[in-house]
C-alpha cells in the first residue's frame, strides 16, 4: 500500500459540484460523477477507508429556493435531493466494482439503511464506501455540519472538502481578481473573519474535534488522492 497521510477520511462532495458545468448548477452530470467515483475505487484499492457526505443544492436549495416556505419544511425537502445523489453516486460507484452502502439520518428503510454508527464503522472496515445522505437528519443543520459530525462519529482522521473553488481565500475570487489564497488557517480564524468555507457549526465541530479540513479542487479528482498522499494543493483548516 501506497504512503498515506490518511487512512480514513470523509469526503464532502456538494451537490453543486455533481452538477458540473450545468447552468445554475442543476442536475446530475454523470460524466463529473463517474471521474470522481473513479478516483474513490483507486483510494479504496489502496486501502483508504471513505465516507462521504453529498449536498442537495443541484436539485433544491432549501430556503434559497422555498423563498416564504417554513424553514423545517424546506429543510426536510433538501435532506431528500440528497438522497437523490446519493443513490446516484452508489450506483456509479457499483458500476465499477466498489461495495457502497447508503445509510440516511431520517429512515428510508426501503431504499437505504438507517444511519447506524457501528454499522457504519463496520463498513468501512471491511472497505465499503459508506455514503450519508439526509445531512444530520435534523433541520436547521447543513450538510456541511452534517460532514464535520459523521467524521466525528466514524473517527475519520480528516474532512476532505471538495468544492468548486480551489481553496480558502481572504474574499471572494469571483468577485474580487485580487483575492488572496489562503494555504493555511485555524479553526478561529476561519469562524472570527466569516470566511464561507463552512457554516460556523461544521467550523466549530471540526475544532472541537480537531479534525483537520482539507479544502480543495474536485474539477480534477485525482486531487482526492493527492491530499491523502499529503500534498498541500489546496488549504488547510486547523490548529497550526
Amino acid at each position: 500500500m501506497e504512503t498515506l497521510k490518511y487512512k480514513r477520511v470523509l469526503l464532502k462532495v456538494s451537490g453543486e459540484a455533481l452538477a458540473g458545468d450545468a447552468e445554475g448548477h442543476r442536475g446530475i452530470n454523470f460524466d463529473v460523477l463517474e471521474s470522481i467515483a473513479e478516483v474513490v475505487r483507486e483510494c479504496i484499492d489502496m486501502g483508504v477507508q471513505i465516507g462521504i457526505v453529498v449536498g442537495g443544492g443541484n436539485f433544491w436549495r432549501g430556503l434559497k429556493d422555498g423563498k416564504d416556505m417554513e424553514r423545517t419544511r424546506a429543510d426536510h425537502m433538501g435532506m431528500l435531493a440528497t438522497t437523490i445523489n446519493a443513490l446516484a453516486f452508489a450506483d456509479v460507484l457499483e458500476k465499477q466494482g466498489v461495495v457502497v452502502r447508503v445509510q440516511t439520518g431520517i429512515d428510508m428503510n426501503k431504499i437505504a439503511e438507517p444511519y447506524i454508527r457501528l454499522k457504519a464503522i463496520r463498513h468501512l472496515e471491511k472497505g465499503r464506501v459508506v455514503i450519508f445522505a439526509c445531512g444530520t437528519g435534523n433541520p436547521f443543520f447543513s450538510t456541511d455540519t452534517a460532514a464535520a459530525l459523521r467524521a466525528a462519529e466514524i473517527n475519520a482522521d480528516a474532512i476532505l472538502l471538495a468544492k468548486n473553488i480551489d481553496g480558502i481565500y481572504d474574499s471572494d475570487p469571483a468577485k474580487n481578481p485580487q483575492a488572496k489564497k489562503i494555504e493555511s488557517i485555524k479553526y478561529t480564524d476561519v469562524l472570527k473573519n466569516r470566511l464561507q468555507v463552512m457554516d460556523s457549526t461544521a467550523t466549530s465541530l471540526s475544532m472541537d474535534n480537531n479534525i483537520p479540513v482539507l479544502v480543495f479542487a474536485i474539477k480534477d479528482p485525482e486531487n482526492i488522492i493527492k491530499v491523502l498522499k499529503g500534498e498541500h494543493i489546496g488549504s488547510v483548516i486547523g490548529e497550526e
